[in-house]
């Protein structure tokens, strides 16, 4: 292979898309870049007090666009001519509707400003309610229970719920939309131009674990299933997929009109997407019995098994186990929290709260001012807390507290769950809760490594990938702490687009398995977080507390 073959990983995210170009010999990362997205960061179309989280797909156009095209300017010219493929993964599940064309229905006058002719991000949870029928229908109908490799409970986070929710709550969507797409599969659609419902190549990643796609009932669930939890779903399925592909497979390559718009070749290859915290795996060098924990705003942890030694072993309350959903012949699975970081910042905007209220209607001070205080305070807030929170002794506040104030994900999903504090005095101050939370999210981990570990999944390796990992010493501290186990941390801090990347070389044809580019293209580990055994005694007594809290509130509190 010659030294001079380029890659371009591209990371679709909660808030922004990142794009980076690799030498796919050596892993060497060339040039990145990141866009926001401009409507999702002004509010549009997401309403947070009713669970509402939009993506609007001009957003993602002009991410796609606007991140690769710089990459492409930043590098030197035999980097631009030698760009083999591209490879794209998501956030999900995250699913949008389209018309016969293939065209997301918000790209269409008539529905520019609907959200739900956008996609529906992954926290969105306006469909608990549909999530439940299809969790009641599974298990009461005469026929098979779909649900039992994606943990035996189907979430509002994912695409069946989601779509349900929509065809119920929007008649002109429910009239217009043809099909439905995962981003993850309609963004290398548009690329290579081939945009019909029918014959766009499905992502096994997305199609396993959130559609209730496997190939032992031939595909998509029965129709009498679909339409047992309500008729509105006739006809769907046959609208949708049968087959489904791995993240080592070509969909195509680069359509004329994409080719000009970003100065590229049409030989370049386009792969089968996948969602980000598989292709994130993928980049952190993931190996058999290795759990990969990305953290920024929730997590997703997944977890690989050869499936000859997995066998017929159905590990309950998980986000499914999908042959090939990470790595081809080998089974993915996955789990998660549905909040981590988000608490975080949860809690920094409930004390941030008087600076855009009673602030900016202060007249000691003028408005020039008044914005530089909001904005400095609002920058160091979370740091502050976290500073002063690492001083505190481990059980010296009292408090304890759970991380569900996003629903619960992991293990056994139930987006109805709240969060809760226990434990408040007069002597509790913001630092002292603020560990608490921290302390929570670390909790809510140790829950998912229990699951697997007490259904039979031995975990031989940790790897933390994300922003949090690479930015907080003291959360991932404290994680390590609580599980009792090390935590390495990978060097690049774009691990997800560096999975993608290895993926398009592998789709292109660079290397035979996404295993051999990982082995060439990794970015190593620059930190291991190692327990303090006399901090891991004390948080087990504190786990107990977490666990009995938890019992408490949903089985007293949330029924």
């Amino acid at each position: 292979m010659s030294n001079d073959s380029y890659v371009i990983g591209v990371d679709f995210g909660t808030d922004s898309v990142r794009s980076l170009i690799v030498n796919a010999e050596t892993g060497r990362e060339i040039a990145s870049e990141v866009h926001y997205y401009s409507r999702y960061r002004e509010g549009k179309y997401c309403v947070p007090e009713k669970n509402q989280f939009r993506h609007h797909p001009a957003d993602c156009i002009e991410g796609l666009e606007k991140t690769i095209s710089a990459c492409l300017e930043n590098a030197p010219e035999r980097v631009r001519e030698n760009i083999k493929g591209i490879s794209v993964d998501t956030t999900g599940s995250t699913p949008g509707p389209i018309n016969e064309e293939g065209t997301l229905l918000a790209l269409l006058p008539e529905f520019q400003d609907n959200p739900n002719a956008m996609f529906i991000l992954w926290k969105d949870h306006t469909a608990v309610k549909e999530a439940a029928e299809i969790n009641k229908v599974a298990k009461t109908w005469s026929g098979t229970d779909f649900t039992k490799y994606v943990g035996g409970v189907y979430s509002a986070e994912w695409f069946w719920a989601k779509i349900l929710h929509t065809l119920r709550a929007d008649k002109k969507v429910r009239n217009a939309a043809y099909s439905w797409i995962e981003l993850c599969d309609w963004i290398p659609a548009v690329l290579t131009g081939n945009k019909r419902p029918l014959t766009i190549k499905r992502s096994r990643c997305a199609a396993g674990h959130k559609a209730m796609w496997h190939e032992s009932w031939g595909g998509l669930p029965d129709e009498e299933f679909l339409i047992a939890i309500d008729p509105l779903l006739k006809g769907l399925k046959e609208r949708l997929y049968k087959e489904t592909y791995t993240s080592d497979v070509k969909v195509g390559t680069l359509s004329a009109e994409w080719a000009k718009r970003l100065g590229l070749k049409e030989d370049v290859v386009i792969g089968v997407g996948a969602f980000d915290a598989h292709m994130g795996a993928i980049g952190a060098w993931i190996k058999p019995y290795t759990l990969v924990k990305i953290i920024g705003t929730s997590t997703c942890d997944v977890l690989l098994a050869p499936k000859e030694e997995l066998g017929d072993k159905l590990v309950k309350g998980i986000c499914g186990q999908i042959d090939g959903s990470v790595i081809p012949d080998m089974i993915g699975l996955e789990a998660g929290q549905s909040g981590f970081g988000d608490i975080y910042a949860w809690f920094g905007s409930l004390l941030y709260w008087p600076l855009p209220s009673i602030l900016q209607a202060t007249t000691l001070i003028d408005d020039q001012t008044k914005a530089k205080l909001s904005a400095e305070i609002d920058e160091k807030i979370v740091p502050a807390l976290t500073s002063e929170a690492e001083k505190i002794p481990i059980d010296e506040s009292g408090i304890i507290a759970l991380d569900w104030m996003n629903g619960r994900r992991t293990p056994d999903a139930n987006q109805f769950l709240k969060g809760a504090i226990m434990g408040l005095n007069l002597g509790s101050d913001a630092p002292r809760i603020f560990r608490a939370l921290i302390e929570a999210t670390a909790f809510g981990a140790r829950k998912i490594n229990d699951r697997f570990e007490s259904e039979g999944v031995a975990i031989k390796q940790i790897i933390a990938i994300g922003g949090i990992p690479q930015k907080s010493s003291f959360v991932m501290q404290v994680i390590a702490d609580v599980l009792n186990r090390p935590i390495k941390v990978c060097g690049s801090d774009q691990v997800c687009a560096l999975g993608a990347a290895m993926c398009a070389a592998t789709a292109a044809g660079i290397y035979k398995t996404i295993e051999e580019a990982q082995q060439h293209m990794n970015s190593g580990f620059v930190k291991e977080y190692v327990p303090v055994p006399e901090n891991a005694e004390k948080y087990k007594v504190l786990y107990e507390k977490y666990g009995k809290l938890g019992t408490f509130v949903e089985h007293e509190i949330m029924n």
